[in-house]
């Protein structure tokens, strides 16, 4: 008889040796340094089996209860897309000129953002990540934010490994992505995924992160 009061497998083993862990380790690190927000996307369709492996991916992500609390809406068609930019940048535009305060406004102005978001149309595939709440096709879920953001973290690393650019955008309310994704109200936006390959002559900010030891405490 089980000591698991509950169904159970075997628990994965890799069996990585300790040198070949660091090198994996490494190389992930040093890929994933190399990864930037681009806003300025090549024309260049990305295949939908790159994009379901990286949600695939997504989808292991750790989540409580293992409810699983999370709704990606994949958009490619054009008139979709164009619907979400006027959206997004009519609440984008009531940020910039009314809601923000000069605080927020001078932290973004070294990174050139403004109303405008050409992205979500010129990228060539958008995925909308929605947070699913408790309603009448879905459970009560828990930890919900904290576990939308580990599956959105996975998906960004995956679509990174396989080449691909991406920018997280959070317009700011995104009640409106329910319209243009047509998803019912226990589903809440949490972010917008432009995804595809830098346009040609594509530029981003030239920004540093922490060093570690601004952000890592060994104990």
């Amino acid at each position: 008889m089980s000591q698991y009061p509950y169904p159970v497998v075997p628990a994965p083993r890799f069996d990585v040796p300790a040198g070949q862990a660091v090198e994996r380790a490494r190389a992930f690190a040093d890929t994933m340094t190399l990864r930037r927000t681009v806003r300025d996307f090549a024309p260049d369709p990305v295949p939908r089996e790159v994009v379901d492996h990286a949600l695939r991916a997504a989808a292991t992500a750790p989540s409580g209860a293992n409810v699983q609390p999370w709704r990606f809406v994949v958009i490619t068609d054009p008139d979709r897309k164009r619907r979400l930019r006027e959206a997004a940048e009519a609440e984008e535009r009531e940020f910039y000129e009314r809601r923000a305060s000069p605080e927020w406004l001078e932290a973004l102005a070294p990174l050139g953002t403004d109303w405008r978001k050409p992205f979500l149309e010129d990228a060539p595939t958008v995925i909308v990540v929605f947070e699913v709440h408790k309603g009448p096709h879905s459970p009560r879920p828990y930890y919900v934010k904290e576990s939308v953001g580990i599956a959105v973290g996975f998906l960004l690393a995956a679509l990174h490994q396989a080449g691909l650019a991406t920018l997280t955008h959070t317009p700011s309310p995104m009640k409106f992505l329910n319209e243009v994704c047509e998803r019912p109200q226990e589903e809440r936006a949490y972010v917008v995924v432009p995804v595809g390959y830098p346009a040609d002559a594509a530029m981003v900010p030239d920004i540093t992160k922490k060093p570690l030891d601004e952000t890592v405490i060994h104990l």
